[in-house]
């Protein structure tokens, strides 16, 4: 099918924090509970031995916290790792506690856009879930950002433009409400907005279900870096790799 770039809640400005962060909140509890990164391990371990860095700059961070297991993961082999969360909307109170969980984790309290990221943030860009909030000639633009900076990028996205990934994300709303109880931190708001005001879950459902219309597939991904003005100078990788049901695509782009 056509990718449609229909509006999701939590790009709008005018949507609640507190509400967006609830839905981060969410995304980042149910990836480090499924383990959702574990077959990008070695994908991300190859670009930081290529790129001879210690430092991960994650772009788009939402919540942060979804990068804990995997940063757990990543240190085995790589002790002295450091990961800087950033976000254009960035959630202050989930980085604190993503830090306060791990503490090789560090965050910009500023908005950064992933468009034209601050000359200042060196290391390995990732971007992982978020990469489908851009319309192409963004998505575009964060690839040049990161060509033109001379710096890798990596970007992943957990869902498909596909039936049974729409059809997986009718069911969040239940996701939602079975795994409410067990988010951290606790807030009293979460449980009013999700249970007796059920704003959340709705949400969800209808960002998860426009998320996946939004993706970009391996050949647009493909046809977004031939577009690309200096392209030759990284070595691209683009597929999609298995992960429990579903797939994770990826688009790497290594400086050679």
């Amino acid at each position: 099918m056509a990718r449609i770039h229909l509006f999701e809640f939590e790009d709008q400005k005018w949507f609640p924090t507190f509400l967006r962060n609830y839905g981060t909140d969410f995304l980042q509890f149910l990836s480090n509970k499924t383990k959702m990164y574990k077959p990008i391990i070695p994908l991300i371990e190859n670009l930081i031995s290529k790129n001879q860095t210690n430092q991960i700059i994650d772009l788009g961070s939402g919540g942060g916290g979804g990068l804990i297991w995997l940063n757990e993961a990543l240190k085995k082999n790589n002790p002295h790792l450091k990961i800087i969360l950033t976000d254009y909307y960035p959630n202050i109170t989930a980085f604190e506690h993503t830090k306060s969980v791990a503490k090789n984790f560090d965050y910009i309290p500023t908005s950064v856009d992933a468009k034209n990221v601050p000359q200042d943030l060196k290391g390995v860009r990732t971007q992982f879930l978020s990469f489908h909030h851009f319309k192409p000639i963004e998505a575009k633009q964060i690839l040049q950002n990161a060509v033109d900076a001379e710096q890798s990028i990596a970007i992943f996205e957990a869902q498909e433009r596909t039936i049974p990934s729409i059809l997986a994300m009718l069911f969040s709303p239940i996701t939602v409400l079975l795994v409410t109880p067990f988010i951290r931190h606790f807030s009293i708001g979460r449980i009013i907005f999700t249970y007796f005001i059920p704003i959340v879950p709705l949400f969800v459902l209808w960002d998860g279900v426009v998320s996946s219309l939004r993706t970009y597939s391996v050949k647009e991904m493909t046809q977004l870096v031939e577009e690309l003005n200096n392209k030759e100078s990284f070595d691209w990788k683009i597929d999609r790799i298995k992960s429990g049901p579903g797939s994770i695509l990826y688009l790497i782009g290594t400086k050679k």
